[in-house]
């Protein structure tokens, strides 16, 4: 190569490395934190009823904390490579259940989202999707306990 093509080179490859740096967006939490008029044990499995009809796998933690994985968006023996490779989004819940009284049960649920724009992007956090987003778990929730 000449030192002319050596310097067109250097000169692309600074110009795409450039490009593809910005600052990360800081994004609001899609957090909500409510008192529900039914029991805890109620809410709690109200909480798994619709976060495994939504696609989550959960994980009860003893201090009534309900932790998830991913998101399941597809279903396929190459999903983990799709996910990974090409995936635009993907989702995770914490969801707290703490009984206030006999009758009633706080819920506080944190959604994390991530999205990535490309094969070689990495996962950021991203605006919640709206039908991942907390207010509308907790819509379904409330609808599973027959809460107006």
């Amino acid at each position: 190569m000449t030192r002319v093509q050596h310097l067109l080179s250097l000169a692309l490859l600074i110009m795409l490395t450039a490009a593809c740096v910005a600052p990360p967006v800081p994004h609001k939490q899609d957090v909500v934190d409510v008192m529900l008029p039914a029991p805890a044990d109620r809410v709690t499995t109200a909480v798994i009823q619709i976060l495994t009809d939504g696609g989550y796998r959960i994980e009860l933690t003893a201090d009534r904390k309900l932790t998830t994985s991913y998101r399941v968006e597809i279903t396929g023996p190459w999903d983990w490579l799709l996910r990974w490779r090409f995936g635009t989004e993907r989702s995770r819940v914490e969801a707290t259940v703490t009984p206030t009284s006999d009758s009633s049960a706080r819920l506080r649920l944190n959604v994390m989202y991530e999205g990535k724009d490309g094969l070689f992007a990495r996962w950021e956090d991203a605006p919640t999707a709206l039908p991942q987003s907390a207010q509308h778990q907790l819509r379904l929730i409330k609808d599973a306990l027959q809460i107006l």
